[in-house]
């Protein structure tokens, strides 16, 4: 079921299942994913998420529950008093001292907010009532509808993470909504290293970063900027074997002097048809003239 679901959402936001290939020998070609422990950290992360939900409308409905029966309340108080004390005869009073315990106790025992309630519920009409049933219940069933909707969410931004390793290059892609994309050259690439936070360790898990030419800086990645020379191999478990996947492959790619094919094609074609001519011969053709300027003047003085 969640694969046809899939193949559906991908389709739509026209997004291939697998990303292709970057530049290299097809031989060469290594894919890493994002190691089962981070989805299952996600899992946890959307469980708790949704505990929170259920804990927050059964608040709201003990509360609705509550303000119902104070609304039922208050119209049974007043219905009494209309029956026991019609408006012609004048209803017992008491003074002001003797009245004075009771309040006391009626302060304690309720509160100022349960009496601002009561107040409130004296004056809630019928059709309040009836538009917070209906908002209770529109809450519980859009509840019910985004659990399988956000956790298929979950596992497809879980699948959704690639990367890819050749001989020559390397290419990253994340994300569902904001899908990214990068490919680096190991023409420009400068700096892997490895981060690994208290939870990541307990995980098994690490962060690959690997780093082009005119990367983002220290303060940059303090303040949570993005940069198009660097990217990330989120939350895998192997990434010391990664790093060392990456650094051979890089050391042999610069041993063999390669570099971005059109960069490579287009020095060729600039040295090829005129070769730069070496010291020597750039000293004999100053001689040469030398020689041919001196005749001349020797001509002229005669």
């Amino acid at each position: 079921m969640f694969d046809w679901v899939r193949d559906q959402v991908l389709r739509f936001m026209r997004v291939p299942h697998a990303p292709e290939p970057p530049l290299g020998a097809s031989e060469s070609v290594r894919i890493f994913r994002a190691g089962r422990n981070y989805y299952k950290l996600r899992v946890l992360r959307w469980v708790l998420t949704q505990v929170g939900a259920v804990v927050g409308i059964l608040f709201s409905l003990g509360f609705l529950a509550w303000f119902k029966s104070e609304v039922e309340f208050a119209r049974t108080e007043r219905a009494r008093v209309t029956v026991v004390a019609p408006a012609s005869v004048p209803l017992p009073t008491a003074s002001p001292a003797a009245m004075a315990p009771a309040k006391a106790k009626v302060k304690r025992s309720t509160g100022l907010n349960r009496q601002n309630f009561r107040f409130l519920a004296q004056r809630t009409p019928d059709w309040a009532l009836v538009l917070i049933e209906l908002f209770e219940a529109g809450g519980i069933l859009l509840f019910i509808v985004q659990l399988p909707v956000t956790f298929a969410a979950v596992k497809l931004e879980f699948e959704l993470h690639w990367y890819i390793v050749t001989d020559r290059s390397l290419r990253i892609r994340t994300g569902l909504l904001r899908l990214q994309e990068s490919t680096m050259s190991f023409a420009n690439l400068q700096q892997v290293e490895i981060k690994q936070g208290p939870l990541q360790r307990l995980l098994g898990l690490a962060d690959l970063r690997v780093q082009s030419a005119g990367g983002s800086t220290g303060q940059q990645e303090q303040r949570g900027q993005e940069s198009l020379h660097s990217g990330v191999f989120h939350s895998v478990e192997n990434a010391s074997e990664i790093r060392d996947l990456i650094l051979e492959r890089l050391r042999k790619f610069r041993e063999t002097g390669l570099g971005d094919p059109e960069d490579h094609g287009h020095r060729l074609q600039e040295s090829s048809p005129h070769p730069e001519p070496s010291a020597g011969d750039a000293l004999a053709a100053a001689r040469e003239l030398l020689a041919e300027a001196r005749e001349f003047r020797s001509a002229m003085n005669h």
